[in-house]
């Protein structure tokens, strides 16, 4: 077993510190990190569950937890793995970055996204996911006039992630309505991978 201490690192550092110690395996065993927080214990979890791995997780005290993966034939696997073919939507990312669209007037920015949203529900073709980061992260939580349109897409298949990091920064970890919770490693997987990246 490889131990891994990512107390106190930021994201996406826990899970890039991981993903070595993974490799360090040379193809199965037992990765065992510690942390400091919830979200990061998502990341992981999530990061495993994409890649086939075995994983758990378990509380040890305040602001400590314990997050172990078992990789077997699925580390073998996973290059190939990685090998996809592009879906019919084109692998079309759209990034969002505030609650508002564009600059000026903040009320009428907040209009216009809300209308960019809808009008994103009534594409023929879809992005294949939408990632909401710093102020955008709100769009996903409570109370967000967007709620429902992106429920929506959602519904039909669009990924919908939002940023850890953001959703604490803005005490909104308890408030995120729709999607899930992701960090930066991950959102820079989605921009590396796109065919295109939509910012509105």
């Amino acid at each position: 077993m490889i131990k891994v201490n990512a107390m106190g690192d930021p994201c996406p550092i826990p899970v890039v510190k991981t993903k070595n110690a993974i490799k360090e395996l040379g193809g199965s065993g037992q990765v065992e990190t510690l942390v400091d927080n919830e979200i990061a214990v998502q990341n992981l979890t999530k990061m495993a569950n994409q890649k086939g791995y075995k994983v758990a997780s378990e509380k040890l005290g305040d602001n400590r937890y314990k997050v172990v993966m078992t990789i077997g034939e699925a580390a073998a696997e996973e290059k190939k793995d990685d090998i996809c073919v592009p879906d019919m939507r084109g692998n079309k990312l759209v990034v969002i970055s505030s609650s508002h669209m564009g600059s000026g007037d903040d009320e009428l920015g907040a209009v216009l996204m809300k209308a960019f949203i809808f009008a994103l529900t009534q594409q023929d073709e879809l992005p294949s996911a939408i990632v909401f980061y710093n102020g955008g992260a709100k769009l996903t939580c409570e109370n967000s006039p967007t709620l429902e349109d992106i429920r929506s897409l959602e519904a039909q298949g669009v990924e919908i992630m939002t940023c850890g990091t953001c959703l604490d920064h803005y005490g909104l970890s308890d408030k995120l309505m729709v999607g899930s919770v992701t960090n930066m490693y991950a959102i820079v997987e989605k921009m590396m991978g796109a065919g295109l990246i939509i910012r509105p």
